[in-house]
């Protein structure tokens, strides 16, 4: 079986129109002309997140007089619609919350201005940045974006129920698939990892794996590495966790979430999202196991967290995460967006990051007269969508410690590689995914699947040359 791959580039240039969407009419090769007015696109688009993010600007134009048109995008249309908006000459001046992918995939396009970032990084203070988010977010000198805040994935597991067995915290290969066979039983699975070969996040929750055992998207040359003997161990590990002890059928981001929390598996790959609804502060996506309609908090008593996982194949335990930034396009008006990016990397980074603080790690830890402002105030803003709870009322510090350290060990395929852009062209055309649930399946070997996955990329590769 081959799942042939189109040349995106095509696919993105043809892509559809925006006209639902407004923004300020520039030229498509140069700053807009200055009229006070921006347009900013923000992937944080859920209604409470957009409602915050709306008083937040109200702020900024109070204290300005620059006017802001904020518009609210699904992070899986963008790759599509910025690529209309450059091609009819109206792309936003500002766009929030764009992960490293997307960042690296305009940058590659000749998309965004790469001055306005290095001048905010360099007058709010290089040292104040958490080293390795810059380091993601630029090439060379260029900063692509200003990298504001953080999610890492996560292994949560049922520490009550790995006690009961004798088993160690799963913070290796062989620790993680004992886990996960010995907690394997009838009704209940050892372990809850997404298959789905339609979404970006069966990539992450792979990635996370693979990025253990030293598995690289491309080696130090460049060159697709998917089928390597490390990448062929993750394959197989996987296919071992999720085919093996994982639940049957497509896996998704919410059927791996929801297993878990009705306490019919004992262990999840997910992201650091689901530390409020494992709290029990999210009323649509409650814990439901049998012990928590008595106790709500029985869940998140009861499970451990890994941040970081090591395979045979690696010198040290990696951890995989997002960096999202506030970028400019190639067409944005230069002083009101540089306004803007440095008011919400400063006097609004609290309120921008306290929408969804176990999501939104931020990575700007302070200033230089108050290093730790940040997070600090992270440390203690409210976590929850129906109840609210400051986040360190809820998790342990040693939790948080966790979390804050997990960024500065941050690991991502073919960033570190200079291969940012085929790393968007992978999160759009999903070839790993596609393998993965092939594989799931039964449908083929993890030896095939690490193959199909290598041709699958070299595609794209060649696409993009």
């Amino acid at each position: 079986m081959r799942f042939r791959s189109k040349a995106i580039a095509a696919g993105l240039a043809a892509a559809t129109g925006v006209t639902a969407l407004s923004g300020c009419a520039a030229s498509s090769s140069g700053p807009a002309a200055p009229d006070n007015e921006i347009t900013v696109w923000s992937q944080e688009n859920l209604t409470p997140r957009i409602a915050a993010t709306e008083k937040v600007i109200a702020r900024f134009e109070k204290k300005t007089g620059v006017k802001v048109n904020l518009v609210g995008v699904d992070e899986g249309q963008m790759p599509q619609l910025i690529m209309s908006a450059a091609a009819s000459g109206k792309l936003p001046d500002v766009i929030g919350a764009a992960p490293m992918g997307q960042t690296w995939q305009m940058y590659s396009n000749g998309l965004l201005n790469t001055e306005i970032p290095r001048e905010i990084v360099d007058k709010l203070g290089r040292t104040t940045f958490e080293k390795n988010a810059l380091d993601l977010t630029s090439d060379g000198r260029n900063q692509l974006g200003v990298p504001s805040d953080a999610w890492l994935q996560l292994l949560v597991y049922r520490k009550d129920l790995l006690a009961k067995a004798g088993l160690d915290s799963p913070d290796t290969y062989e620790k993680l698939t004992k886990a996960a066979a010995k907690l394997d039983r009838p009704g209940h699975d050892g372990i809850s990892a997404a298959t789905d070969p339609s979404d970006v996040f069966t990539q992450q929750s792979f990635e996370s794996v693979a990025l253990a055992n030293d598995c690289q998207l491309v080696d130090g040359k460049g060159d697709v590495d998917l089928d390597s003997a490390d990448c062929r161990t993750a394959f197989e590990t996987y296919r071992t966790l999720a085919g093996d002890h994982g639940a049957p059928g497509t896996q998704t981001v919410d059927s791996t979430r929801a297993t878990y929390f009705s306490g019919k598996s004992s262990m999840v790959i997910w992201s650091s999202f689901v530390l409020d609804e494992l709290a029990a502060l999210r009323k649509d996506a409650l814990p439901s196991c049998p012990e928590c309609e008595k106790d709500p908090a029985f869940l998140a008593r009861n499970s451990g967290i890994v941040t970081a996982l090591k395979g045979p194949g690696a010198a040290k335990p990696a951890q995989f995460g997002e960096i999202t930034s506030w970028v400019t396009t190639r067409t944005a008006e230069t002083d009101a967006s540089r306004k803007f990016i440095e008011f919400m990397m400063s006097e609004g980074y609290e309120d921008w990051f306290g929408m969804a603080p176990e999501g939104k790690i931020p990575v700007r830890s302070g200033t230089a007269e108050q290093p730790r402002k940040y997070l600090d105030a992270w440390r203690s803003s409210d976590m929850g969508v129906s109840t609210r709870k400051p986040m360190n009322e809820v998790f342990p510090d040693a939790l948080l410690d966790q979390l804050a350290d997990g960024v500065g060990n941050m690991k991502r395929w073919g960033v570190d590689q200079g291969e940012g852009a085929l790393v968007g062209a992978t999160n759009g055309e999903l070839p790993v995914p596609k393998a993965i649930g092939a594989m799931t399946a039964g449908q083929i070997t993890s030896r095939e699947a690490a193959a199909e996955a290598q041709d699958e990329v070299e595609a794209l590769k060649t696409s993009l040359d």
